[in-house]
């Protein structure tokens, strides 16, 4: 999927379709970026509520919100040819759909301020280097990266992948000792799990493990 910044065509009006003198002056209209931001919030807490992975594939300019939408999801692949952006400062605005909450998580408080200031656009070999992506792959095999991750994902012992996705979610607030107890509770749960057993099973009689996500 592409990912770009919000259309500004549509937070844009023209001079006359307004009566106050300040907007007649003014064609970036505030209400419609409200609009749109509410919009991506929604759209990142149900990103990170998700009981699965979710994986962004960019394979495009992923600018502003769309870079920050990306940076939510669990696994971002990018082709080569892809950059990421925080467009924000070049009009005037702050880093909005969480960005000011997980780039810097994700490649430290200096690097993402001064990404977010200067609003330098990173290509995505960068963006895997600094820890901002997990991988950059050459366009030719774009989509066939994207189709192995999610297939081997659909695979996979999903209740324990659901269980990983909390832990994750939660170390954002957590200290060690509430991290360790929210471990061994999850820890617990999954062990309880179907997939727990075929996987010890298959793992001891040599095999591949068939999951049912029960």
């Amino acid at each position: 999927m592409f990912l770009g910044n919000n259309d500004l065509q549509r937070s844009i009006l023209k001079p006359n379709t307004i009566d106050k003198p300040i907007f007649k002056k003014t064609y970036l209209f505030l209400e419609a970026f409200v609009l749109i931001s509410s919009g991506n919030h929604y759209r990142m807490k149900t990103i990170r509520k998700l009981n699965k992975p979710v994986v962004a594939a960019v394979n495009g300019v992923a600018a502003g919100a769309g870079a920050n939408i990306a940076l939510a999801c669990d696994i971002v692949i990018a082709a080569e040819s892809a950059s990421f952006l925080q467009a924000f400062s070049k009009i005037g605005l702050i880093p909005d759909s969480g960005g000011t909450y997980f780039l810097p998580r994700l490649i430290g408080w200096q690097k993402a301020s001064a990404l977010m200031m200067l609003g330098d656009k990173i290509p995505a070999a960068d963006a895997e280097k600094m820890g901002m992506i997990y991988k950059a792959v050459p366009d030719a095999k774009f989509d066939s990266e994207i189709e192995a991750t999610c297939a081997k994902l659909a695979k996979m012992a999903t209740k324990g992948l659901a269980f990983t996705k909390i832990a994750l979610n939660q170390s954002m607030q957590n200290n060690l000792n509430a991290q360790l107890a929210l471990e061994e509770q999850l820890q617990t749960k999954a062990g309880s799990t179907h997939d727990y057993n075929e996987g010890v099973d298959a793992f001891l009689n040599k095999r591949k493990p068939e999951f049912t996500g029960s």
